[in-house]
């Protein structure tokens, strides 16, 4: 008999038809399943296909025969790890395959809110431009100034090396500094986290979302933060106190700001949507097809894996808590 598979979102046809050939597989092909209804299919799976789906204890009491949730991304706060440790559950996720494209966003994003970009676009759409001044939509360089990476592992090493072609000055900030090869390749500068904010022209966050990263930036770490400053952040929700952004934003204590997640998304404060100085992407930062595809085929190699499956059988090759395999 196969083992039974949730699939929590829709996803490429291939995908499926690949985890059909090992697996009796129950596809959502529709919106966003909620939360009780997510739990009622999970329930007599061995595993699961997620996209962001809250997986924590009273799921996985719910799901005896469960193995294995398998999330196509690499951040993983909507995995309670404590209670999938506490039921022998592992849980995967896709590092590196979208290292490349979310630095490419990243950039998109901090040059969008220096430049201006979004603010003029409406301002032309609107119909009001009817002439050239010299000081219409004056924004901020980037060639030349310092660019202030907080969280530096694989994406906030492709920020940094994309630096090099903009003669920037690169300052970082990590739970532990890099190796010395890394700094010197990268030509980055380790930083405390008040001293990045008070010196960088650009800050661009990519840490993994915690509680102890819950609001890394906040009211007091934007008062640090020069006026003609731009904050950009492709990391997680929460990570921004949102509330204290909009405050810093609408008041001019930064001048600009690229925002790719929210807190609470896909619901969002709707006091960004009156402001100017910021641009606004609904988490788009590795949205690719190439990459999509690339996680969405990851996500299903730990999948099959990990249920004992196909070429890499009990060795998937992203497990977050590895020592669930060894029991």
């Amino acid at each position: 008999m196969k083992k039974k598979v949730l699939v929590a979102r829709p996803t490429f046809p291939d995908v499926i038809e690949r985890l059909k050939q090992h697996f009796d597989v129950d596809v959502n092909l529709g919106d966003v399943l909620p939360q009780e209804e997510f739990a009622r299919r999970l329930a007599d799976r061995d595993g699961a296909f997620t996209a962001g789906e809250w997986v924590g204890e009273k799921e996985l009491a719910g799901a005896p025969n469960l193995k294995v949730v398998a999330n196509m991304a690499v951040g993983y706060n909507n995995f309670d790890m404590q209670a999938f440790d506490a039921h022998g559950v592992l849980g995967t996720n896709t590092p590196d395959v979208l290292n490349e494209t979310t630095a490419d966003f990243g950039w998109a994003l901090m040059m969008a809110a220096a430049r201006r970009v979004t603010e003029s676009e409406h301002y032309l759409r609107a119909g009001k431009w009817q002439k050239w001044s010299f000081d219409s939509f004056l924004g901020a360089d980037v060639y030349g100034s310092t660019l202030g990476v907080i969280g530096m592992g694989r994406i906030g090493q492709a920020l940094a090396r994309r630096a090099k072609g903009f003669n920037m000055r690169v300052m970082y900030h990590n739970r532990s500094r890099v190796a010395p090869d890394i700094e010197a390749e990268l030509n980055a500068e380790y930083a405390s986290k008040e001293d990045l904010l008070r010196r960088a022209d650009h800050v661009v966050l990519v840490v993994p979302y915690s509680k102890a990263s819950h609001h890394t930036i906040g009211a007091a770490e934007l008062a640090l933060m020069k006026p003609t400053a731009t904050l950009t952040n492709i990391a997680r929700g929460g990570i921004v106190d949102d509330a204290a952004l909009i405050v810093a934003l609408r008041e001019n204590r930064i001048a600009a700001a690229g925002i790719d997640v929210f807190e609470g998304e896909p619901n969002f404060n709707p006091d960004f949507l009156v402001l100017d100085n910021v641009v606004l992407t609904p988490h788009i930062a590795s949205a690719t097809l190439g990459t999509r595809r690339a996680m969405a085929n990851l996500a299903t190699d730990n999948l099959i894996a990990a249920l004992g499956e196909g070429p890499r059988a009990g060795n998937p090759p992203n497990p977050i808590n590895p020592d669930v395999l060894k029991k």
